[in-house]
């Protein structure tokens, strides 16, 4: 028996079928993946993400330490506001990726909870020399819900003050109503919020949604809705072997103020002097399924090369496959891609491939 959220009752109430997630009892799905995906997409669902670890950092060296930590910079944003970013070892591989809620007096760290007792070793492993506390939060429970109708719901069913925040907030943006922080970040490519709450507050919200209509939305579609988005999956599309350059994550690392000496700068700074592979999209041409781990075969003015597969599905939206791979540099065109034998041919792309519900990517 793994790990429970405070909604794992409600899970099996509603016909869940139970997986486990990273040592947690998570549903996969309630019925119907692909009907699951559809909803997001066209309405709203929502999703219980209770597994992921919650992190506090405050102290009088919290913003130092963050600066240190971090690959992106967490002064480029403002209180009230998220940060996508990622941990770094010292070869500038990914230890994590995380988001982090800028606040008055402390940040709020939100990491995957298959890295949960790496993440926490490492954070307090660079936390010397720095005044700061680090305290994880396994009193609290996260539901998110997403969909172009997901913020209306939302405003309907939630108290004054936090149907106004949701409504009102801007877009990677978060507010703290009591014990509440809602957040308009989500892992879907759809609009949303992502509310952190008390466990125990958990099963209410939970049911009040559900009887306002929105469905239940397992980890099956979530992955599926990801992908679509182009959004990387932590142990898929990167990990400590792989850095921000080779993840189509060079967005987040910040390089700009000369004097910040983040853990693992030194090593993206020479690494990106160097030719590395980089994250591109596959659409599938030819009928099969993406996977990770494929073989993709290569053709370029440098000659053949080699990638491969780091997430793949087939795409409820598109109707075709899609995936993420890591491909040479310079890659643009069609590759072919090793399926049982075969070699089937994709189209190289940029993510993502789906945006507001309609196809988005461009070929590269």
């Amino acid at each position: 028996m793994g790990h429970r959220t405070p909604l794992y009752d409600a899970h099996l109430a509603a016909g869940a079928k139970m997986v486990d997630f990273g040592g947690w009892d998570m549903p996969i799905h309630y019925g119907s993946q692909l009907e699951e995906h559809h909803t997001v997409r066209q309405s709203a669902g929502m999703f219980d993400v209770s597994h992921m670890t919650v992190v506090d950092v405050a102290g009088n060296d919290s913003r130092a330490y963050l600066r240190h930590l971090l690959a992106n910079d967490i002064d480029k944003v403002g209180e009230g506001r998220a940060l996508y970013t990622c941990m770094l070892n010292e070869r500038g591989g990914v230890v994590d990726d995380l988001i982090v809620y800028k606040g008055a007096d402390q940040f709020r760290l939100v990491v995957n909870c298959a890295t949960r007792d790496k993440d926490l070793d490492w954070m307090e492993g660079q936390a010397g020399g720095y005044a700061v506390d680090i305290r994880e939060r396994p009193d609290l429970a996260m539901i998110a819900v997403q969909g172009p109708e997901a913020r209306a719901i939302l405003e309907q069913q939630l108290c004054d003050a936090a149907g106004k925040a949701v409504r009102e907030m801007p877009f990677f943006g978060f507010e703290t109503v009591g014990e509440w922080l809602i957040a308009r970040t989500g892992y879907t490519g759809e609009d949303g919020a992502e509310i952190i709450l008390p466990g125990g507050k958990a099963p209410e919200l939970w049911q009040r949604l559900l009887d306002a209509g929105v469905r239940p939305i397992g980890l099956g579609a979530r992955d599926t809705l990801r992908l679509e988005a182009g959004l990387n999956l932590y142990g898929n599309d990167m990990d400590d072997d792989i850095t921000p350059w080779e993840a189509n994550l060079g967005w987040t690392v910040a390089l700009d103020d000369a004097e910040r000496d983040f853990v693992g700068r030194r090593a993206l700074e020479r690494h990106k002097e160097r030719d590395h592979p980089v994250m591109r999209g596959l659409v599938l041409q030819d009928k099969g399924v993406l996977r990770p781990h494929q073989t993709v075969h290569t053709h370029s003015e440098n000659g053949e090369g080699k990638g491969e597969t780091t997430s793949g599905t087939f795409s409820p939206t598109l109707g075709q496959a899609i995936a993420l791979a890591r491909l040479p540099a310079g890659t643009t065109g069609t590759v072919e891609v090793e399926i049982r034998n075969k070699r089937l041919v994709a189209q190289v792309v940029k993510p993502p491939f789906v945006k507001k519900g309609q196809s988005s990517y461009k070929p590269v």
